[in-house]
């Protein structure tokens, strides 16, 4: 198996322009007036002279692109790379709301699938036989893309977390690793009070990762029933339980105040002064590439969990690939779907260093059974796969998540920056949220 290269699929804050009202986002102009189509129908499509536009920014798309136009020579893939993040969504919803523009298919991140599902904007696969795909797929992807009982993308790529840690560290200060969140608390004492340049973690508060950790506590503060109806509840027991427990964390100057992804991220990944990271399956590759330095050093073990021998995981990142209504061509759009996502694609993506979520790939032997030369040999992927199978159940996100993303520093943000309560950074995020969606139209905690 090739060593992994992954690109990280995270909950990037999207700035507040970008997150519109559903009404704003909904689809206008023409299009292919395609519901559903038979799988005859479709294979029938794949043999005819057509081009479809692809959007998307994961490095594995290319050769799978090109393992499509090699099978079916008549369809032309125009696979385009229009930015991620606050780029690509905005793009999107440009497109979208002008209905003109838009791509056949784009790639779309768990967590703003909501936003464009919901109001129109992606074809509903479910009369293209989608839900017969759904045994295929991990349950925590599946349920990401299944909402209010259509199905708006297929998943390609998934982020069940795990911790990751250095080794050394553990080892030369006599610690256990830890199990439960207690046990976590107590190692990043030890850690700092022998070192006080060096933490269990690093942690300035980022929505993807509050989200996930509030996932993983069994918290489930967005509910949504329909299309306009929300509930916003951040003083549900998940959400209490993990404020509480990362707040001695923070209050305790536990944890690193420094950024992920920047330089000093990369220079206490590589030094040790960063012991663990709590993450989604897609980090081995950024470690790879961004810590070569400290090869040998890292291990992969379950997340901590709130009660010993319970096991629980959360997704971090990841994304499937939905269908636009604006598509002139759903049926060779929708079997490029299958394509991308069914057995071929999937194993392109897992070889070029994606974590997959597809069952089959998750669960073959060479998957299972690699063994990194990066993590001193070990098996990683059989962590990580049980981690997909730990994954808490229920979870659903806002039709306005992007935009309840972007308040997050104003809100939760403050809480890290004055060390005060996160249970206090939480209530003014719900606020803020609440207020927002209440302005959009929707119907939020009965208001």
């Amino acid at each position: 198996m090739r060593k992994h290269s992954i690109i990280r699929w995270t909950g990037v804050a999207m700035a507040a322009a970008l997150a519109t009202s559903l009404a704003a986002c909904a689809p206008s102009g023409s299009a292919e007036d395609v519901t559903g189509a038979t799988a005859d129908e479709i294979a029938a499509a794949l043999q005819e002279e057509s081009s479809i536009t692809v959007w998307g920014w994961a490095p594995q798309l290319e050769p799978i692109v090109e393992a499509f136009e090699e099978k079916y020579p008549k369809i032309d893939v125009k696979l385009e790379n229009v930015g991620t993040g606050n780029d690509h969504y905005t793009k999107l919803q440009n497109a979208i709301k002008a209905g003109t523009g838009a791509p056949d298919v784009a790639q779309v991140e768990y967590y703003a699938l909501p936003q464009f599902a919901l109001s129109g904007a992606f074809a509903d696969l479910t009369g293209f036989g989608a839900g017969e795909l759904e045994d295929q797929f991990t349950p925590s992807t599946w349920g990401s893309v299944s909402l209010n009982d259509g199905i708006y993308a297929l998943p390609q790529d998934s982020g069940p977390m795990a911790m990751f840690y250095r080794e050394d560290v553990f080892t030369n200060l006599g610690l256990e690793i830890p199990t439960t969140w207690d046990e976590y608390i107590a190692a990043g004492k030890a850690i700092h009070a022998a070192n006080p340049d060096a933490y269990i973690t690093n942690d300035v508060g980022d929505a993807g990762f509050t989200t996930s950790m509030i996932w993983q506590a069994g918290g489930n503060p967005y509910v949504v029933d329909g299309t306009t109806d929300v509930t916003v509840d951040f003083a549900d027991e998940g959400s209490t339980k993990w404020a509480d427990t990362w707040n001695q964390l923070v209050q305790e100057d536990l944890v690193a105040p420094i950024s992920s992804w920047s330089d000093e991220w990369y220079q206490g990944l590589t030094d040790g002064s960063i012991a663990t990271l709590v993450i989604g399956a897609w980090m081995p590759g950024n470690l790879e590439s961004g810590v070569p330095d400290a090869a040998g050093t890292w291990r992969v073990a379950p997340m901590p969990t709130y009660e010993e021998g319970v096991a629980a995981a959360a997704e971090n990142g990841g994304g499937g690939d939905a269908v636009l209504e604006q598509s002139e061509n759903k049926l060779v759009a929708y079997g490029f779907l299958e394509f991308l996502n069914g057995e071929e694609g999937a194993a392109i993506h897992a070889a070029n260093g994606g974590f997959p979520s597809t069952v089959a790939d998750l669960e073959s032997d060479e998957f299972l059974n690699y063994e990194s030369d990066y993590f001193g040999g070990q098996k990683i992927n059989e962590v990580l796969v049980q981690a997909a199978k730990d994954v808490v159940p229920g979870w659903s996100y806002l039709p306005f998540q992007t935009y309840a993303n972007s308040i997050y520093g104003d809100t939760v943000g403050q809480a890290y920056a004055s060390k005060s309560d996160l249970n206090e950074g939480l209530a003014a995020w719900q606020e803020a949220t609440v207020k927002y969606g209440v302005e959009q139209g929707f119907t939020v905690n009965g208001e």
